[in-house]
């Protein structure tokens, strides 16, 4: 099973309000690491066009991100607001 397949069994309920930005786009385009682009489990952070960009609505709200992006701390992340986030079926 991929990791797409397993991602599916969850469940989103997403808000309109972000719990997951990156601060500061032009700390992200000097960043050597990029290391949010390899260790996010869902893979939210995708580079397009030269840029970071997130997705927090897949997100699994784990927290490495915050935790990964230790050189300039440019990743705000918090719990969703209460009802809404991820809902794990199985595990």
């Amino acid at each position: 099973m991929n990791l797409e397949d397993k991602l599916f069994l969850d469940r989103y309920v997403v808000d309109e309000i972000p719990h997951l930005r990156i601060i500061n786009l032009d700390k992200c385009a000097i960043c050597k690491k990029q290391q949010c682009l390899y260790t996010c489990p869902a893979q939210c952070y995708k580079l397009e066009e030269g840029r970071v960009v997130v997705s927090y609505e897949g997100c699994l709200e784990c927290g490495t991100c915050r935790i990964i992006c230790d050189e300039y701390k440019n990743i705000e992340w918090k719990y969703p607001r209460g009802g809404f986030g991820i809902c794990y079926k199985y595990g």
